[in-house]
């Protein structure tokens, strides 16, 4: 009994921990084989984004020219309708002056 417990146990636990100790090792290799493909995918996506960036700018500046010539079309419109129904209130107002 005292050959088991201060011989054969000791080299047991050696032996578990350093089978452990190399599984761990793998593992940790692995992960950085994970973490490397994770970074290359990641500068991928971000090459590909970055090459749309200048097709998104050119669409804002279209969409703003587009939107700035809508809104002095709409502003024209709104005004030319405004002062011809003002002539028209105008010369009703008046008429009710004079009364």
């Amino acid at each position: 009994m005292e050959f088991l417990v201060e011989v054969l146990l000791p080299v047991i636990l050696y032996v578990v921990a350093i089978i452990l100790l190399i599984i761990l090792i793998i593992l940790g290799i692995r992960l950085i084989k994970v973490l490397n493909k994770v970074d290359r995918v990641m500068d991928n996506v971000e090459e590909k984004i970055n090459t749309f960036d200048g097709a998104l700018a050119v669409l804002k500046t279209a969409s703003d020219g587009v939107a700035s010539i809508t809104d002095n079309l709409v502003f024209g419109v709104t005004s030319a309708i405004s002062k011809i129904f003002g002539k028209f209130r105008g010369n009703y107002k008046e008429e009710e002056d004079y009364e």
